[in-house]
């Protein structure tokens, strides 16, 4: 690889021949979004490597309220929930309860609490009945207090629903930026042939060329860990994680629902973001103690057969206890029993078995995402591939300000690529590169507004130059 070669690629002059269009493109598409939308993505990576790591953080910050020493058999079900009620003065009734999946482990008795997806939570000693905590709970993996903190600032930088922008257009970005890269690198490779000053940095390069050696090597490395990111953090998002919504919807691609009403209308829901109680009724009907332990033992002979377990009871009058696998380690075990309080009868069940496939992609996806899937060897890979995007933008910013006119006392930083990749294009060119960015600009609406906005401001500055 040779200087010359280098400054080809990033240093485009508007005075030599028109070659290589699509490559002009990308590179000035490529720049564009790593400086304006860089910071976006920079938090969401620090973030989300933050969050990766949370789970085994949690296991320390309440190694009270999670392990108890293991001291003889189990209590039942309903002397657990009794203990719970008593800590909680007995004027409510509990959402859910998750008993201990292992020794060792507490069980969770769930309430009401405001906020989505959110419960307190009791933590019982399974063997005494001792009240281990009193905490608030978040979603399905049950994340404590600090993880939920996290999770929120990862999601919304605790701004709310204006902060889902924030990583709405970080993760919409990650996977254009990231495209807009290969790109690049393959281009680099057809020029060089020298695959393996791509995938390594170049020994003995200094300066800039140094710099570009890590940022592209680095690229190549995570690219698959960052459009995974990116495709899976967008189904959370607010406008393209609707438009996701609607597609699988409209070819039934969906996660099948449980039927709790007893007299067989569909009244199940939840997705694969949903909480364990969401939509619940709050003045449901009392659920007595027993019970849990009674539907438990029924679903046990089912297909619920995991130890890590949900017990829901009735939200209303007439419908059904659920009980559900929240296992969301590999092999996947999301099984789900509705059984009848009264007569112990199995009234529906939905096996994971039976999820179309792409609903299983969907449920593989999201576990995977928030570190869950494989568990820590999961945790450690997320936190590599977010550090390492993090560092791609730090490094393309110490790019742009290493190609500083060393002459130019006025600039701190690097000129943009040279502008005309797209007039000097074919007109077949310029319709096909229209039709995709009006196609990406609908399927995720924020890359489109931000990239009208980019061709906005980019046409308004080369005016004022040209006039200059």
């Amino acid at each position: 690889m040779t200087t010359t070669v280098d400054r080809t690629d990033t240093r485009t002059d508007a005075r030599r021949p028109a070659r290589g269009q699509t490559g002009r493109l990308l590179l000035r598409l490529h720049f564009y979004a790593g400086v304006l939308v860089g910071p976006f993505i920079l938090v969401a990576a620090l973030s989300g490597a933050l969050y990766a790591l949370s789970p085994q953080i949690e296991k320390v910050v309440y190694a009270h309220e999670l392990r108890v020493p293991v001291s003889g058999p189990d209590l039942s079900l309903a002397a657990q929930v009794d203990a719970a009620q008593a800590a909680t003065g007995g004027t409510e009734q509990p959402v859910a309860v998750r008993p201990a999946p292992n020794p060792g482990d507490t069980t969770r008795v769930l309430y009401a609490a405001d906020g989505e997806s959110s419960s307190r939570t009791i933590f019982v000693n399974p063997a005494s009945g001792e009240i281990r905590g009193d905490l608030l709970t978040y979603g399905t993996s049950g994340a404590l207090p600090l993880r939920t903190w996290i999770s929120t600032l990862h999601r919304t930088l605790h701004l709310g629903d204006a902060g889902r922008l924030y990583s709405e257009l970080a993760a919409s970005w990650l996977g254009v930026v990231s495209l807009a890269g290969l790109g690049l690198w393959a281009a680099r490779w057809r020029r060089t042939r020298k695959a393996r000053g791509l995938v390594v940095p170049e020994k003995g390069a200094t300066g800039y060329r140094r710099t570009l050696g890590w940022h592209a090597s680095t690229g190549i490395w995570v690219l698959g860990g960052a459009l995974f990111l990116s495709a899976t953090g967008i189904t959370w998002s607010q406008y393209a994680g609707a438009n996701v919504s609607a597609l699988r919807a409209g070819l039934s691609w969906q996660a099948p629902t449980v039927t709790t009403a007893l007299d067989g209308a569909d009244v199940g829901g939840g997705g694969e973001h949903a909480g364990h109680h969401d939509g619940m009724v709050m003045d449901a009907p009392d659920a007595d103690p027993a019970t849990f332990d009674a539907v438990l033992d029924v679903a046990r002979g089912e297909s619920v057969d995991t130890g890590l377990v949900e017990i829901v009871p009735p939200s209303a009058e007439g419908e059904a206890w659920v009980v559900q696998e929240i296992q969301r380690s590999y092999p996947t075990q999301v099984d789900v029993v509705a059984v009848d309080g009264d007569t112990l009868e199995v009234t529906d069940r939905v096996d994971f078995a039976d999820h179309p496939f792409v609903a299983k992609l969907a449920r593989w996806g999201i576990d995977m995402h928030q570190g869950t899937l494989f568990g820590l060897t999961n945790q450690i890979v997320l936190t590599v591939v977010a550090l390492a995007i993090a560092a791609l933008v730090v490094k393309g910013y110490v790019m742009w300000w290493q190609r500083r006119p060393t002459r130019d006392a006025g600039r701190a930083v690097g000129k943009a690529p040279a502008r005309g990749a797209l007039r000097d294009t074919p007109w077949w060119g310029r319709t096909v590169v229209l039709g995709v960015a009006v196609g990406v600009g609908f399927a995720l609406p924020l890359v489109g507004v931000s990239l009208a906005a980019f061709v906005v401001v980019d046409s308004l500055l080369g005016l004022r130059a040209r006039k200059g």
